[in-house]
């Protein structure tokens, strides 16, 4: 087995760019189902996990687009499987697109990527001035608000949880609640209890949806708020997603559920912007881009970054070909 990768990160969080894995299905949500447990699940899992990966490692196999409207697809996985949506891997995809010559771009202004991802088609515009790439658009799929207010029973007492569609379904909650502040050295009761409430709630009967393919509770946003910017509110979260994944980026489509929620209370309204940071202080704005009938189209804006290139082979003889996990 032999693969070469392109590692890109969005605001610190990874993302491996694969080609040439072959998927099956007419669409790209159908291939996602026909992935699980076949060769693409294999090549994931060899990919991913240590030793050539690791517990946070995030990717993508690059798929032909559902149609002609888009310019290529995307299989979106994790340690755990593949993901719905993912928006920093988007904003990344759409970088890697303009310089890889696979969309062709403007010295200055933008470039539009088109992808097919397996909750629908979604948008990169990637800005341009002077010939570099300054800031990626990532325009998602119609998100909204799935129930508010859930009461839930955990290890740190009762808190209130929200449920929001962006892409996938996240709940959402103030860190404050649990008695924690989203800062590094907490990390680790953070994934700890984002795991919790993600199970805890994964049957909810909000959390299933007409596509069941996009049912169940994908991640646990935890939220500090900030205050207010000039601009709009100013929070910082943690997305724990998967099982106990930790993002490092302030989370593409956790961003999108967070601007569905806000635009829904009436904290973030049209014209205004959602400034977004992460565990990490790496930062994403983000804003009500157009209003649906059940909730909104979201814009997030953060910056893409080349890693570099990899080569991995597997040693016929070594024993740990489908890779491990710790967590």
């Amino acid at each position: 087995m032999r693969w070469s990768t392109e590692d890109w990160h969005t605001a610190g969080e990874p993302f491996r760019i694969v080609e040439g894995v072959a998927t099956e299905g007419a669409t790209v949500a159908e291939r996602r189902v026909a992935a699980m447990g076949g060769e693409p699940d294999a090549v994931r899992r060899f990919l991913c996990l240590e030793p050539r990966g690791h517990d946070d490692m995030y990717g993508g196999f690059i798929t032909p687009p559902d149609d002609d409207g888009a310019h290529f697809g995307v299989l979106f996985w994790h340690k755990d499987g593949f993901s719905t949506a993912c928006g920093h891997g988007t904003m990344a995809l759409g970088a890697w697109a303009v310089a890889t010559g696979r969309v062709s771009a403007p010295d200055d202004g933008e470039a539009l990527v088109v992808i097919d991802v397996p909750s629908g088609r979604v948008e990169a515009r990637v800005q341009r001035e002077g010939g570099r790439t300054t800031g990626v658009v990532f325009r998602n799929v119609a998100s909204r608000v799935l129930a508010r207010g859930i009461p839930l029973a955990t290890s740190r007492g009762e808190v209130v949880v929200d449920l929001v569609f962006g892409g996938a379904v996240y709940a959402t909650l103030p860190a404050a609640s649990l008695g924690f502040e989203v800062t590094p050295p907490n990390t680790t009761e953070l994934i700890r209890l984002g795991r919790e409430i993600k199970w805890a709630l994964n049957e909810h009967p909000a959390a299933q949806l007409d596509d069941d393919r996009l049912s169940g509770v994908y991640g646990t946003i935890l939220v500090d708020e900030l205050g207010r910017t000039d601009a709009g509110p100013w929070q910082r979260n943690v997305t724990v997603f998967a099982d106990g994944e930790v993002d490092r980026s302030p989370c593409g489509s956790g961003t999108a559920s967070r601007v569905a929620l806000l635009a829904h209370t009436g904290e973030l309204a049209d014209g205004e912007t959602l400034t977004h940071d992460s565990i990490i202080g790496t930062r994403f704005t983000a804003r009500v881009a157009a209003r649906t009938a059940d909730g909104v189209i979201p814009e997030v804006t953060g910056q893409a970054y080349r890693v570099g290139s990899c080569e991995f082979e597997l040693d016929p003889a070594d024993p740990l070909a489908e890779g491990f996990s710790l967590r």
